[in-house]
């Protein structure tokens, strides 16, 4: 049965491209593209002669039909104006669109801009949280990061040069003056990445070009109190040879010691 493709294409250099994505996109039918200019740059490096066809934010409504019809006849490749298709991007309604025909959609992996910025940020990668473009509106934008305010997993966002600064500014007056990695042009021949505190980020970027990534730390978090670790266990040996339970034992002492439950309850399993 035809499938949908969605092939990661580069973000910025023509190199980063994988060797599966060019076998991809010279096998299929048809490339339906976000922006047809910029996919047909990264074609003609390439050689590839393939049909297009344009898929946007504006022209999904009716494209989507259009595309669902031609993967009755054969594969389709979607891809985005660069990085992962259907990340942040006007590609997700056409998968679901495609995945509620019963078309089957595969994934070819590639570069993406959230990745690429997470790796190179200097800042936890474990957890993190995305965003997406934050709002265009101050109000809204402020809204957002106040939902995101306490939460201590790594944050990346992207956004415009020219709403760079008052981004930069609301992230500094709602969420403090936190460890932050800008990425700019990531890539591309004037790629810089910036690793400083938010309000060092506002001084360096007075006149910000190109497109921008930005990884933030995330809420501090409180340590954890030092914990007396022979007077709780001495404490809980007593409490379990009085035969109470393992959760009551433990919540009791944690009150009594002023420390986490999780702390106590690690102390018990050495019990154990």
């Amino acid at each position: 049965m035809p499938t949908l493709y969605l092939v990661a294409t580069p973000i910025g250099n023509l190199q980063d491209i994988t060797l599966r994505a060019l076998r991809i996109l010279r096998e299929v039918s048809l490339i339906a593209a976000e922006d047809t200019r910029t996919t047909r740059k990264l074609l003609s490096h390439y050689g590839i002669k393939a049909r297009l066809t344009s898929y946007h934010e504006h022209n999904k409504g009716a494209k989507i039909p259009y595309i669902l019809n031609a993967l009755q006849q054969g594969d389709v490749a979607l891809v985005s104006e660069s990085g992962t298709p259907a990340v942040s991007d006007p590609g997700y309604d056409l998968v679901a669109a495609a995945a509620e025909a019963g078309v089957p959609v595969v994934a070819v992996p590639g570069p993406s801009a959230v990745v690429a910025a997470l790796a190179v940020s200097g800042l936890p990668t474990r957890q993190f949280t995305f965003v997406g473009f934050l709002p265009r509106r101050r109000g809204e934008r402020r809204r957002l990061l106040s939902t995101l305010a306490a939460q201590p997993q790594t944050i990346v966002a992207f956004e415009s040069p020219h709403r760079l600064l008052a981004a930069l500014s609301d992230l500094l007056a709602v969420l403090g003056d936190r460890r932050i990695a800008v990425c700019r042009e990531l890539t591309k021949l004037h790629e810089e990445v910036f690793r400083g505190r938010i309000s060092e980020a506002i001084a360096h970027f007075q006149e910000p070009r190109g497109e921008f990534t930005l990884v933030l730390e995330g809420a501090p978090q409180p340590a954890e109190a030092v914990v007396p670790t022979e007077a709780v266990l001495t404490e809980l040996r007593q409490l379990r040879q009085q035969g109470i339970a393992p959760r009551q034992a433990v919540t009791q002492v944690a009150q009594q010691f002023g420390l986490a439950r999780r702390q106590v309850y690690r102390l018990w399993l050495q019990l154990r």
